[in-house]
Formats: structure tokens, C-alpha cells, sequence
């Protein structure tokens, strides 16, 4: 009986240690995306708008509002998800070519987002350029 008494209190300490450790991570998520869009001359508000914060990051970029509707193509088995993996590679590039970055700091930024974006944010050194396309895609240019 003494056993199952530890056991659940030790669950219960570890669950919340986690809750913990996700609400951290989600406020320096939301601190650093406010301020990336304020280094880019947008409301820093807008980076915790569902949806609209995406559509505010593709005009940072330089796309179109519309371009949010290349997200639906995860919905396309195989086909979808490769071209929506590409176009999110794309994206994270021309975001740090915006900023005045290179194309590794763009995979930087597709593989580990929080960590890339901080450096953005927090680097006084790094200032936003400007967009890196202008309206549309070129499909000659996708990285």
C-alpha cells in the first residue's frame, strides 16, 4: 500500500514538472515571436493571433495573405506533405534571408524554430532587411 502511495505521488511530481516545463517553453515562444514581429516593424500582438500570425509572418517574408492556404496541402497524402515540408523549408529560409541570414541559418530556423528565432530576436546585430520575395513565388528561387 506504502509503495502505490510513492508511485503515484512520484507520477504526479513528474506530470508536473512537465506542465511546468511546456507553460515555460510557451511563454519564451511567445516572447520571442512578439519580438521578431516587432524587429520587423509589425505589432508584436499579432504574433499571438491564431492564423493571423501566420499570414503576418508570410508578408514579413514578403508573400501574399493567401499563401496561408499552402498549409491546407498537408492534407494531400505523400504528395501534399512533401510539397507542404518544402514550402516550410522555403519559408524559414527567405525568413532568415529577411533578416539578413544565410540559407544554413534558414534550415537552422526549420529545424530548431525557438532556438533561431531567439538569436533573431535578441541579437541587437541582426535587423530586418526587408522581404526577401516580392508577392509571388518564384519557382526558380525557392531557396
Amino acid at each position: 500500500m506504502e509503495f502505490n502511495n510513492i508511485l503515484k505521488s512520484s507520477f504526479l511530481m513528474m506530470f508536473l514538472f512537465i506542465i511546468i516545463l511546456l507553460i515555460a517553453f510557451i511563454v519564451f515562444s511567445i516572447i520571442v515571436n512578439w519580438k521578431l514581429y516587432k524587429k520587423a516593424n509589425k505589432p508584436g500582438w499579432a504574433s499571438i493571433v491564431p492564423v493571423y500570425n501566420t499570414i503576418v509572418l508570410l508578408e514579413i517574408i514578403g508573400y501574399k495573405w493567401y499563401y496561408i492556404f499552402f498549409f491546407f496541402l498537408g492534407f494531400i497524402p505523400i504528395v501534399g506533405n512533401i510539397a507542404l515540408i518544402l514550402f516550410i523549408i522555403s519559408q524559414r529560409i527567405k525568413l532568415a534571408k529577411s533578416f539578413g541570414q544565410e540559407t544554413a541559418f534558414g534550415i537552422g530556423l526549420w529545424l530548431f524554430y525557438p532556438v533561431f528565432a531567439a538569436i533573431i530576436a535578441f541579437n541587437k546585430n541582426i535587423n530586418y532587411v526587408a522581404p526577401m520575395v516580392n508577392g509571388d513565388i518564384d519557382f526558380n528561387d525557392l531557396f
